[in-house]
């Protein structure tokens, strides 16, 4: 009988998920330059910096 060539073969490398902040185009992906001073989130609405659909 012939081998089943599946149950030979050898299994791909399985490799980790790549870290979404590191792939450019990304939205987490942060860029080197971004530091500490610069702002990466919008600030918090409260009710003086907020705005309804009338």
């Amino acid at each position: 009988m012939a081998r089943n060539a599946v149950a030979g073969a050898a299994a791909p490398p399985v490799q980790p998920p790549q870290d979404p902040s590191q792939i450019p185009g990304n939205v987490y992906h942060i860029h080197p330059s971004d530091g500490p001073a610069s702002v990466s989130v919008k600030p918090v609405l409260t009710h003086s910096n907020c705005w309804c659909k009338p």
